[in-house]
């Protein structure tokens, strides 16, 4: 199966058929980079435990960059690899202090994709996956996050060869995948990745994809 727009189109339509049309969940484009640092290497509810923590015990991002690694990694522990999110995170809250003291990243939805991608790309610990999802989810703008689970799928489905990086599918998704799809393609694939196209005994029975997939048990 080639990555063809219109191939993708079908999939995503299986897909929203099945899990439904997710909603936007906007944020202020500062916390979802926070969540994103966060999430790296862990799971959901270990990120969003970490999250919750950092924001009861600092009344503001400037008050976890002046707090300094050592102490945030005690807060954000829960995310795993602590200590190293932690001096990620303060490196990233101090390069984005303005001269007036204040933290602050200016990019809005009407930002380029090129500009929003080079700034978030030049910030400590920030890959691809974590500035995809800032830009997606903050921004509105047409990218597809792809994580282990999204990669892994594509994988299986013959849309990615198995040695192509989420990095590289990142950027050819971004390029054919309609902006209107970005979103619900990538929450859904992730889904799917996670309750069916399981890493060990996929659930190809219950798949909604199968007949697309040349690696299903039922294709």
């Amino acid at each position: 199966m080639k990555l063809e727009a219109g191939r993708l189109a079908v999939l995503a339509g299986k897909l929203a058929a099945a899990y439904g049309l997710p909603s936007p969940r906007p944020a202020p484009v500062l916390d979802e980079l926070v969540r994103g640092i966060l999430s790296q290497a862990t799971r959901d509810a270990n990120r969003d435990r970490a999250y919750a923590a950092l924001r009861a015990s600092f009344p503001s991002w400037e008050a976890v960059r002046d707090a300094g690694a050592r102490e945030v990694a005690v807060v954000i522990r829960p995310a795993g690899l602590a200590n190293q999110k932690a001096r990620r995170l303060v490196e990233t809250l101090e390069r984005l202090t303005r001269p007036d003291g204040t933290v602050g990243l200016e990019l809005g939805p009407g930002t380029d994709v090129g500009e929003a991608w080079g700034r978030l790309a030049s910030l400590p610990g920030v890959g691809p996956k974590t500035a995809a999802c800032v830009m997606l989810f903050a921004l509105g703008l047409p990218v597809v996050p792809v994580d282990t689970h999204v990669l892994r799928v594509a994988r299986r489905l013959g849309l990615a060869g198995q040695r192509e990086s989420g990095a590289r599918l990142q950027a050819k998704l971004g390029v054919i995948v309609p902006p209107e799809l970005c979103l619900p393609l990538h929450l859904n694939l992730l889904r799917h990745g996670r309750l069916v196209c399981r890493a060990r005994r996929p659930r190809c029975e219950a798949c909604c994809l199968a007949a697309d997939c040349p690696t299903s048990r039922r294709s």
